[in-house]
């Protein structure tokens, strides 16, 4: 089976075609500026890549170019549409409704839309991506959804309850849902296959961090915590987001800067964290060069960064009652050393100990933990894309009766 994974945004499109019996990467490749001309990058069997200004006015345009030099005879990997047997999307929020993916039919449409209030930036893009799909293929390529909030529905309601009126959430559904369930659920499994243990028998911290950053507390496989709340402004600091502050502050700076609440979240999603603190840049790399040549701001922004970071393993650790691992990854948690060494320092007396030669290597899989540590700490870059073939594999199979 080959399975084309979608991931659409607002205004670019990024896409991998999978060989599922070799689980390898035949192609993929990134469309951005849709809507306003079009680019398109691709790369296909070899290491070249192949840039070209592309006319993509909608998605479905996007869609057929993605298509087309699939097809290429020079840059192509397949000779016919129909090599291509499914579609996996990636679809950011899916509410209550959703606890696994699923094949796309109207409900699950509708049920998708139904959560565009919960994240209007990424659910509406996501459901373009999907139409486009339809009208470019066809209604007899079967498409599945894969949420970022699925795999966190396994939590407790005392874990995604907030201390508000309970009308409110049974008016609105204002929980906290969590996000990047589909990175934290491929590295947990990793980290398993790598302590040769069940996943069953484990309590394992995963650390998703990049410029938009999460961690969850996963026991015995399931999600049971994860720092993200109602939407991905909440828990740690980031790139340009705040994490979690006091929400009086949203009324304070309305009142004193003459703002409505949408300009404050506005400010709190797009100017704060790195960005905000530094005022230098969100990007992690730019606040490391930054700080080599002494600039104060940006190692306060890095060190409330990482503190943050070891607070709620902090937190998770006490409320699983122990871990046996630590996640780092994305593109932060996998290459960042000082993040990792910063986070993980005087975390001794929980039996968590990095060898700082190990954590010299980036972006590898591999534990970075000292031999005897008694809490492994594991570097396992993250393939959400993977993650989505899979359940697309799974599900079409299903559906198939096989």
């Amino acid at each position: 089976m080959k399975v084309l994974v979608i991931n659409a945004g607002s205004s670019s499109l990024k896409y991998q075609l999978f060989d599922m019996e070799t689980k390898a990467v035949m192609a993929k490749g990134l469309c951005e500026r849709i809507g306003i001309d079009g680019k398109l990058t691709h790369q296909g069997s070899s290491d070249d890549k192949y840039k070209a200004d592309v006319p993509m006015h909608t998605h479905a345009e996007a869609i057929k170019a993605v298509i087309d030099i699939l097809l290429d005879e020079q840059w192509g990997v397949i000779k016919d549409m129909s090599e291509i047997n499914a579609v996996g999307h990636r679809v950011v929020h899916g509410g209550e409704f959703f606890a696994d993916s699923v094949v796309i039919n109207d409900e699950v449409v509708k049920a998708i839309e139904a959560c565009i209030p919960l994240a209007p930036l990424h659910n509406t893009p996501n459901l373009i991506g999907i139409h486009a799909c339809e009208e470019v293929m066809g209604k007899d390529v079967p498409q599945v959804a894969v949420f970022d909030t699925a795999f966190h529905q396994t939590m407790p309601s005392k874990n995604y309850m907030y201390a508000i009126p309970y009308e409110y959430y049974e008016k609105y559904k204002i929980r906290r849902y969590g996000f990047h369930g589909t990175s934290h659920k491929y590295v947990s499994k990793q980290a398993a296959e790598m302590l040769g243990r069940p996943i069953e028998d484990l309590k394992i911290i995963t650390c998703h961090l990049g410029n938009g950053s999460s961690i969850a507390a996963i026991d015995g496989g399931k999600s049971v915590d994860t720092s993200m709340g109602f939407t991905p402004l909440d828990g740690l600091p980031m790139g340009t987001r705040s994490g979690n502050i006091d929400p009086a502050i949203i009324e304070f700076l309305a009142e004193h800067e003459h703002m409505d609440a949408h300009d404050v979240i506005n400010i709190l999603n797009k100017k704060s964290g790195m960005l905000g603190i530094s005022g230098v840049s969100s990007d992690f790399r730019d606040l490391d060069a930054a700080i080599a040549e002494g600039n104060v701001r940006a190692a306060l922004a890095k060190d409330m960064f990482n503190l943050s970071v070891k607070k709620i393993i902090g937190s998770f650790i006490a409320a699983m009652g122990g871990v046996d691992a630590i996640v780092f990854t994305a593109g932060v948690g996998e290459n960042d050393r000082s993040v990792r060494w910063d986070v993980c320092e005087h975390m001794e007396y929980l039996g968590i100990k990095i060898d700082p030669e190990k954590n010299k290597f980036r972006g590898r899989q591999m534990d970075i933990s000292i031999d005897y540590a008694r809490v492994r700490v594991l570097v396992i870059p993250t393939n959400e894309e993977l993650v989505i073939a899979q359940d697309t594999e799974r599900l079409v199979n299903e559906m198939a009766g096989n």
